[in-house]
């Protein structure tokens, strides 16, 4: 089975650690991303044979044309990297409405929808994995982030079920649920406050989010699961509200 991986949201923070780290690893890498600039930048610094591609993955039919695209390109995607995601902080009684859509469609919907193209193709191969980027919030909730919660612990459901149906095709679903990693959704946090809240005393890099999306994507015997990575931060039942 040929190396072929494509990683939405891969132009910054995890999704860009992820595809720097496989493409190390001699993955061919399909880097999408909604604004194309950035995809085009980050398969730049990949080096030769690493392709970016616009998406925007709340859309049935852009998701579809782009999976067409990277196969067309690069070949049949049998490795997927699901980090595309927004927030959009605050309280559930000042969140309107179209925020709550935004971040629903864009961190739970468009998984859904890049897996079901995904899956779709991983079976006409006989075998495929997929990891999805979640959060710890997801698991454990966080006052000032409801909808937010949500959408990651609707991923969490979603991909433990996944896992199920795919198990025979031999293909694998795991999920990532990350801690307070240094990426562009949290430069506006009080680090300082917040770094007493973790056992490790400090925010984790993107890079070893990386390593451990690596591992879910390269081990053949692990599927349905929720790795956390969060230097301990989730084992207590308080969660600091998130500092603006």
């Amino acid at each position: 089975m040929s190396k072929v991986c494509a990683i939405f949201g891969g132009s910054r923070g995890i999704g860009q650690a992820t595809a720097q780290l496989l493409a190390q690893k001699g993955y061919c890498l399909a880097v999408v991303a909604r604004n194309l600039d950035t995809a085009q930048a980050t398969a730049k610094n990949l080096g030769a044979g690493h392709l970016a591609f616009s998406c925007d993955v709340s859309k049935e039919e852009d998701v579809k044309d782009t999976f067409s695209q990277i196969e067309k390109s690069l070949g049949y995607v049998n490795y997927l990297v699901n980090a595309a995601g927004i927030n959009r902080d605050g309280l559930l009684l000042r969140t309107k409405v179209d925020e709550m859509v935004s971040q629903l469609h864009t961190n739970l919907l468009g998984t859904m929808l890049t897996c079901k193209v995904a899956v779709k193709n991983m079976i006409q191969q006989q075998g495929g994995a997929i990891v999805n980027v979640g959060s710890i919030v997801g698991l454990k909730g966080n006052s000032g982030q409801s909808v937010y919660s949500a959408s990651k612990a609707g991923l969490a459901g979603f991909s433990r079920s996944l896992a199920k149906e795919v198990a025979r095709k031999n293909i694998r679903v795991n999920m990532i649920a990350p801690g307070f990693i240094h990426t562009d959704m949290t430069a506006h946090l009080k680090e300082d406050q917040l770094r007493k809240t973790i056992p490790l005393g400090r925010f984790g890099e993107p890079q070893e989010i990386a390593k451990a999306i690596v591992f879910l994507l390269e081990s053949p015997y692990i599927t349905g699961h929720v790795l956390v990575v969060d230097g301990a931060r989730g084992e207590g039942n308080k969660m600091v509200p998130w500092a603006k």
